[in-house]
C-alpha cells in the first residue's frame, strides 16, 4: 500500500499537550487534534501500547487502545500521523487518546541507542540527521543559532542598514590574510577564487551611496582547522558611512548584548568553563599597552623573535615582524580576555585596511574584540585614500608573500568614499558563545570533515 504524499492540518504537539496538560487525571476532554512526528519509544500493555512521539515542537505520549484504533505494526523510528483526544494517564502523564493512526514513512536502519543518545562525536558531525534526531541538546542548539541570526539581521534592519549579497566567486581575494579556495571558470576561461571576505566588494557599496550595508553569508579559507577555525563559515560584515572605530565599538557593545537578549534571555553565559557577562560596556584596552604589561612590545623583529622564544614559543613559521606581533597578542593576551574585551589601536603592518590614529601613524584605528578567551571579530576606520589604500596594498605583498591587491577597489575609492567604520563579527562563534559549546563543529551544521578511509 502506498503511503501518503501529504498529512494536512496537523498541530504541534508543544500546543497539544499545554491542552493536555489541563484535562483531569484519567480523563480525556477537548476538540479531536492531528499530530505527527517519529515514534522513539514503544511500551506494550496488553491491548493498550503507550508511543512516545516527537516532533520539533516537542514530545507527547499516545495512547493507542486496539478496540479504538485497532492493531499497533510500527517500529521504533517509524513516522506516523495520529488524530485523538487530549487526555492524561492516572498518573498524570499528558497524552493523546489515539482514534485513529496512520504510518506516514518506514524506517529501514535501527535508530542508535535511544536511552542515552548519540554519544560518539564523529558520528554527530558525519550523520547529523541522526544527532538531531537522538538529542534535543543539537536540536536546541542549532534552532538558537536560528534565532540569533534572526535577532542579528532584525538589529541590522532596525539601524537602517541593508542587507545585500556580493560575490562568492571572485577574479581577486582580498579583505583579509588568509588563503583561498581555487576554482576555474570554462566560461570565462580564468582562475576564480571562493571569498574569503565580502569586505571589498561591501565598501564599494559605501562608494555607490548605499551608506550602511551589510552581508550576513559564508567565508571560505582554505587553511587549518581548530576549536575556532573551520574552512566553510559565516560572517556578518557591516560598513557604515559618517562613522569611525568608536561609533562601531559602542555599536558591537549594543548588538551583542541585544541579541543575547533576545535569543536566551539574558547576557549571562557560560562559555569555556567561565561566567561571563554580555553587557555592555566592555572592557577596553590598547595592544601595545597589552603586549607591554607582558613584556613582549618592541619594534625589532630579532628582539621580539628571542622574547617570545624564550617563552617556548616555536617562531619558526612567522617570518616577519607582523606575524611575530599577531602571534604574541593570539598566544599570550587573547587567552586572557575572559569577559568581552576591546583591544584597540594595532600597528599599521596588521592592518592594511585601517586609518592611522591621529597621534601616531605607525598605530591604526583597528580593533578585535574578545570572549571567553577567544577573538569573535574586528573592525576598522576604514582608509578611503586611494593613493594610501594602494601603498597598504603593496606592503601587504611584501609582508605576505605577494598575496594581491585589488586595483579596481583603489579605483572605486579614487571616486571617493565618506568615512567608515566597518566590522566582521563571526556568526559560528557568537553561536559557540550563546550555546556554550566549545568546538565550532558544535554550531555547524555539517562541519567539513576528513573522508572516511
Amino acid at each position: 500500500m502506498a503511503l501518503p504524499k501529504r498529512y494536512a492540518d496537523r498541530d504541534e504537539i508543544a500546543s497539544v499537550r499545554v491542552e493536555a496538560e489541563k484535562v483531569e487525571p484519567g480523563d480525556e476532554a477537548g476538540e479531536p487534534r492531528r499530530v505527527a512526528g517519529r515514534v522513539m519509544a514503544r511500551r506494550d500493555m496488553g491491548k493498550l501500547v503507550f508511543l512516545d512521539l516527537v516532533d520539533r515542537s516537542g514530545r507527547i505520549q499516545l495512547l493507542v487502545a486496539e478496540d479504538r484504533a485497532g492493531p499497533v505494526d510500527l517500529d521504533v523510528g517509524d513516522i506516523v500521523g495520529a488524530t485523538g483526544i487530549p487526555a492524561r494517564t492516572k498518573r498524570g502523564e499528558p497524552s493523546l487518546a489515539v482514534t485513529e493512526l496512520e504510518l506516514l514513512a518506514k524506517i529501514r536502519r535501527p535508530l542508535p541507542d535511544t536511552f542515552h543518545g548519540l554519544t560518539e562525536t564523529e558520528t554527530r558531525y558525519r550523520q547529523r540527521y541522526l544527532d538531531l534526531l537522538m538529542n534535543e541538546e543539537s536540536r536546541a542548539d542549532f534552532e538558537l543559532r536560528t534565532r540569533m541570526v534572526r535577532a542579528i539581521r532584525r538589529y541590522l534592519d532596525e539601524q537602517g542598514f541593508l542587507e545585500v549579497e556580493t560575490p562568492i566567486l571572485q577574479p581577486r581575494f582580498g579583505g583579509a590574510l588568509a588563503d583561498p579556495f581555487v576554482t576555474h571558470s570554462n566560461e570565462i576561461d580564468s582562475d576564480l577564487y571562493l571569498r574569503i571576505a565580502t569586505e571589498l566588494y561591501l565598501k564599494r557599496l559605501i562608494v555607490g551611496g548605499l551608506e550602511r550595508v551589510y552581508e550576513l553569508g559564508r567565508d571560505f579559507r582554505n587553511e587549518s582547522v581548530s576549536y575556532k577555525h573551520a574552512p566553510e563559515f559565516t560572517m556578518v560584515e557591516w560598513y557604515e558611512a559618517y562613522a569611525d572605530y568608536n561609533d562601531t565599538m559602542a555599536r558591537i557593545e549594543d548588538l551583542v548584548e541585544t541579541v543575547a537578549t533576545h535569543t536566551i534571555g539574558t547576557t549571562k553565559v557560560t562559555f569555556r568553563g567561565h561566567e561571563v557577562d554580555l553587557k555592555a560596556p566592555w572592557k577596553r584596552v590598547k595592544l601595545v599597552e597589552a603586549l607591554e604589561e607582558r613584556g613582549l612590545w618592541t619594534r625589532d623583529a630579532d628582539d621580539l623573535r628571542k622574547r617570545l622564544e624564550e617563552r617556548g614559543v616555536d617562531t619558526s613559521a612567522n617570518e616577519s615582524w607582523s606575524k611575530l606581533i599577531d602571534h604574541a597578542l593570539s598566544h599570550f593576551v587573547e587567552p586572557e580576555l575572559i569577559e568581552p574585551s576591546i583591544v584597540y589601536d594595532y600597528p599599521v603592518e596588521l592592518s592594511p585596511f585601517a586609518r592611522p590614529t591621529d597621534d601616531d601613524p605607525e598605530i591604526v584605528e583597528r580593533f578585535e574584540f574578545f570572549v571567553g578567551g577567544m577573538e569573535l571579530g574586528n573592525a576598522f576606520t576604514e582608509i578611503n585614500d586611494p593613493e594610501e589604500q594602494g601603498e597598504r596594498f603593496a606592503q601587504q605583498a611584501a609582508d605576505t608573500s605577494g598575496q594581491q591587491g585589488d586595483p579596481d577597489y583603489v579605483e572605486a575609492l579614487s571616486y571617493g568614499m565618506p568615512p567608515t567604520g566597518g566590522l566582521g563579527l563571526g556568526i559560528d562563534r557568537l553561536a559557540m558563545v550563546l550555546t556554550g559549546r566549545e568546538n565550532i563543529r558544535d554550531v555547524i551544521l555539517f562541519p567539513q570533515l576528513r573522508e572516511r578511509p
